[in-house]
């Protein structure tokens, strides 16, 4: 397919597995690289301080990884998150990713878009697989047409899968009525913006980030060992900013409740 390339390499997440490669060279040392089994005292770390077991297994077995490539597609990327069952697609949403937390990897800010191309591509994978549940779906947005080209389907929600958006826009309630007969009943739209910073991913991407102003910054403040839970995942990552650096980005009412 020629340069360059994406190469990608199974059983990883949040771009970690991935490299776009240039030159052939290059491109051999990253096939390579990303072929290798995991060291095992990686995996170990990451098993007994972060609480990741999944490395450990192919850490032990030198399991080497499947690898596959895709043409590069120059554009932005889009995701979108289908509800459905044994085919049908009873709900969906589309976002274009404005920021993401590190090349490749999971989204920080997203903007609600509606892409009729994005969800007709939802529509025929869950026919053609017969999906049922949540799963998401990642597109590049074509920088010279703004056509949307398929990546990658995971079979699970994403992080703005939880979110009631307004009529149409609320997939739980969507499956749910799906499910039982009933009519749809979603739940009040919890904002009005389009678009939506992710907690704790955008703050750990950016403290100072406007989005985190600007922008509906999705923090379960009515679960606060959960925002405590997300402050000390960051605290994990050998974050530079404090615990109470980050609090005083937020009014002392939110502060309050933690």
């Amino acid at each position: 397919m020629g340069l360059p390339t994406v190469l990608k390499a199974d059983r990883t997440w949040s771009g970690a597995g991935v490299r776009i490669v240039w030159e052939l060279e290059k491109a051999k040392a990253a096939f390579c690289s990303l072929q290798a089994p995991p060291q095992l005292l990686r995996a170990a770390k990451r098993a007994l301080v972060n609480g990741e077991t999944a490395l450990l297994r192919p850490a032990l077995l030198r399991r080497r990884y499947i690898m596959n490539a895709q043409s590069y597609v120059e554009g932005r990327e889009a995701t979108s998150l289908i509800a459905c069952w044994k085919g049908a697609v009873v709900g969906s949403l589309q976002f274009e990713v404005l920021h993401e937390q590190s090349p490749g990897g999971p989204a920080t800010v997203l903007r609600l878009i509606e892409n009729a191309e994005i969800a007709a591509a939802g529509e025929k994978m869950a026919l053609r697989l017969q999906l049922s549940g949540l799963h998401g779906l990642d597109f590049m947005l074509q920088k010279a047409t703004g056509h949307p080209y398929l990546i990658e389907l995971n079979p699970r929600t994403t992080q703005v899968g939880h979110l009631a958006l307004g009529p149409g826009r609320d997939l739980p309630a969507a499956l749910f009525a799906f499910l039982t007969g009933q009519e749809i009943r979603p739940a009040p739209r919890v904002t009005e913006k389009d678009t939506i910073a992710i907690f704790p991913s955008e703050w750990i991407r950016n403290p100072a980030s406007t989005f985190l102003q600007s922008a509906y910054h999705d923090v379960p403040w009515e679960e606060p060992g959960l925002v405590l839970a997300g402050i000390h995942t960051r605290r994990q990552h050998n974050v530079w900013l404090s615990r109470q650096k980050w609090m005083e980005t937020f009014s002392p009412s939110r502060r309050d409740r933690l």
